[in-house]
């Protein structure tokens, strides 16, 4: 048996390939910054021992596995360079990984992760499925029929895997650090879908996902076209969402989501069409996708005292306008606060005005200091450049979060990549007690 050690174990995909790796008995340590992220709280749960990077962590005994945020200029990676040991990037790994099970890949440019634990979620209860999601949770099962697991894009680091089935929910312009525009993009998610063994599961309602290629069938699913899946009679209720699915025209079953928003139908479908393919009882579909809890910092939800506070990793235009019409359906009589966070100083440059455009379909705006990546620092734009473009925006700083208590019997939504935790955290501390 061997043992894994993890350069990078805090980053969300690291973090959950050690915790499976750890579920199925292998021995995983890893190492990473002194920092505290809430991908390291289901490592501590599960013993998993994290160190601060020091060359000395490097030996010949362990299998070496990099996070893609680490190059050379790490000392555990240069010390494994100057030792001839072999570092495999997480993306190399995981895809040799996943070829030991029926592998479920779900990409796209939005909506991975509530896709992948949905699905996975869905799947677990028909078969053993282990899952990798992109929120920081993993969970590994020795004897799995099934492996779910989020495949990004970015670096085209999705072109490391072979799945056996891939879900694609949408194609857009991110990244802009890297892809140098849309048509890169595409490429992108063309050349992976080329790589897929059995079938597709893909976004109709996506124009360029219309256009895709591949020497596998390809199973589309949509609301706004007929597809070989469709969501029709789709409304609104305290329980979530429900909708009708129809299968090349036929009705199939009535289905309910705790979520809110077409996007959350669009994820549901999908699942629906993967789990369809593999012949998971409908009835076992529908009580699955009805208790869905949910994943991390995806419209989570609580009440604090006369508001609605609401975490979300949306970070794109499309994630924020996605997420504050969520609010609207699930909330239509609370006013909707936005309080959002850029995260990287190429993507707040490249789309400043879709950013502008959707964040004035809240009602209050507030904006926090640009969050820059271990890629880039800084940038020549400032939060100063966003704010001139909403009327009535204002500047968020973490010590004058106070101000969003005058907002009362509203939803605030907390909306960012980067540490916009800390603006919600510091916010309910200041009125905890009183």
């Amino acid at each position: 048996m061997t043992s894994y050690h993890f350069i990078g174990i805090k980053g969300s995909g690291m973090s959950a390939l050690a915790q499976i790796l750890h579920d199925m008995d292998e021995p995983v340590q890893g190492s990473d910054v002194e920092k505290y992220f809430f991908t390291q709280k289901p490592l501590e749960e599960r013993n998993i021992p994290i160190y601060s990077f020091n060359k000395r962590n490097i030996t010949p005994e362990h299998t070496i596995v990099a996070s893609a945020a680490y190059n050379s200029d790490n000392e555990e990676i240069k010390e494994a360079e100057s030792e001839d040991l072999t570092v495999k990037p997480y993306p190399t790994f995981l895809g040799e990984f996943a070829s030991q099970f029926t592998s479920i890949a779900v990409t796209g440019s939005h909506g991975k992760t509530s896709t992948t634990g949905l699905l996975s979620h869905v799947l677990g209860s028909y078969r053993p499925t282990s899952y990798l999601i992109g929120d920081g949770t993993g969970k590994g099962e020795k004897n799995s029929t099934f492996f779910v697991f989020e495949a990004c894009e970015y670096r085209r680091h999705f072109l490391n895997y072979h799945p056996d089935y891939a879900i694609i929910t949408n194609i857009d312009y991110d990244h802009p650090d890297y892809f140098k525009d849309i048509n890169d993009v595409v490429d992108a998610f063309d050349e992976m879908a080329s790589q897929v063994n059995k079938a597709i599961i893909a976004c109709g309602d996506d124009e360029y996902l219309q256009t895709l290629n591949a020497p596998v069938p390809i199973v589309y699913y949509g609301i706004e076209g007929k597809y070989d899946f469709n969501a029709e009679n789709i409304e609104s209720g305290e329980n979530g969402t429900s909708f009708d699915v129809t299968i090349r025209g036929d009705f199939y079953d009535n289905f309910t989501v705790p979520g809110f928003g077409e996007h959350n139908v669009l994820n549901a479908l999908a699942v629906i069409a993967l789990a369809h393919y593999e012949q998971v009882p409908s009835g076992t579909i529908k009580e699955r996708l009805a208790d869905f809890p949910g994943v991390k910092r995806r419209f989570t939800d609580k009440e604090w005292r006369s508001q609605i506070l609401i975490d979300d990793y949306a970070h794109h235009p499309t994630e924020i306008k996605a997420t504050i019409e969520a609010a609207r359906s699930k909330y239509p009589d609370r006013e909707i606060v936005a309080v959002f966070q850029p995260h990287t100083f190429t993507r707040t440059v490249t789309f400043l005005q879709e950013f502008a455009a959707v964040l004035k379909l809240a009602d209050q705006v507030y904006l926090c200091d640009i969050f820059g990546s271990t890629r880039e620092q800084e940038g020549q734009l400032t939060i100063d450049d966003l704010l001139d473009l909403i009327p009535d925006a204002r500047l968020l700083q973490e010590p004058d979060v106070g101000i969003l208590a005058g907002h009362k019997d509203s939803v605030l939504l907390f909306m960012g990549a980067g540490d916009i935790q800390k603006y919600q955290k510091a916010y309910e501390e200041r009125f905890t007690g009183l």
